[in-house]
């Protein structure tokens, strides 16, 4: 069915796809426009909201951007990996580390250009958001928490980029960003845990290197405990309608990883509590659909 040439760009393509988390990618796009469409914009039609080139330019950038950091993450990590999923490395390592800092440089180039099309404030804002993802992985990556705050704030800082465009800036917004902020802290330290044999090998001054598993634990718990204070305060500070039933089910979820938090011990059973985390996230973000518009209202002119 297909030649040889043939294979081996189907086999690229996917290496690439694989490097930069298409999956997550697609994710980001979905969670974006129903940011827009249902909470950003719920006056305007869904046709107007797909259809609106400044934002489908915007969306394009944080997509490139977070790719690109995908890229340069793994550019500087793929020793590390090849140790901590060995199996993912050896499908990465089919497009070289050439071809992928080309790739890096062309999605930044990218993110720019669709920028401009947006206006000047958008070209400075993924400026700096580039920059801060290749210090982060240049630099502060292999430093203790402030590296895990710091990806789980890169990794939201996207979605403010549609807040800024509709000059959406409830309080409603900051609170549920912060809570996916300790959610996505949790995640960055179970990463750390998962990966402890690599991080160890390579001299990456994560907390459960620096401090060992059990303080590592202990700080996730608390990171759990500051989240349902936070989900606590938000049930009781506004009037969400059915998105409680998103809260409720996620402190549910918090608890079971609680659980497996204390029993955990190895590779497979961090990757477990991974994949919960990342499903409260998922969760969360489609779960916008179920809030009242009316309460994220707020804007500045």
């Amino acid at each position: 069915m297909f030649n040889k040439a043939q294979k081996e760009l189907i086999l690229k393509l996917f290496s690439m796809f694989v490097v930069v988390r298409g999956l997550n990618l697609a994710v980001i796009v979905v969670a974006q426009y129903i940011t827009a469409i249902f909470i950003m914009a719920p006056s305007q039609s869904l046709s107007e909201v797909l259809l609106d080139r400044s934002l489908f330019a915007l969306i394009l950038s944080s997509v490139a951007a977070i790719a690109s950091g995908y890229i340069i993450n793994n550019f500087y990590d793929s020793e590390k990996d090849s140790i901590n999923r060995p199996q993912q490395v050896t499908i990465e390592r089919l497009v070289s580390q050439n071809t992928k800092l080309m790739l890096y440089f062309i999605l930044n180039i990218l993110v720019i250009i669709n920028a401009s099309y947006v206006s000047f404030r958008a070209v400075i804002f993924f400026s700096l958001y580039i920059f801060m993802i290749w210090f982060y992985s240049h630099k502060i990556k292999k430093r203790p928490l402030i590296g895990n705050l710091t990806s789980a704030i890169l990794t939201i800082t996207p979605f403010f980029a549609i807040f800024l465009y509709y000059k959406n800036f409830s309080s409603l917004i900051f609170v549920f960003g912060f809570y996916l902020f300790l959610i996505l802290s949790m995640i960055e330290l179970v990463k750390d845990l998962q990966n402890l044999k690599g991080d160890l090998l390579q001299n990456y001054k994560t907390v459960p290197v620096l401090f060992g598993e059990k303080y590592a634990k202990y700080v996730i718990l608390v990171l759990v405990a500051c989240n349902i204070f936070v989900t606590v305060f938000l049930l009781n500070s506004y009037n969400l309608e059915q998105m409680d039933y998103f809260f409720y089910t996620s402190i549910s979820l918090l608890f079971i990883v609680l659980i497996l938090l204390t029993k955990a011990q190895d590779r497979q059973q961090y990757s477990k509590i991974h994949i919960l985390l990342k499903l409260v996230v998922f969760l969360g973000v489609f779960s916008i659909i179920l809030l009242n518009p009316s309460l994220v209202s707020s804007k500045i002119l």
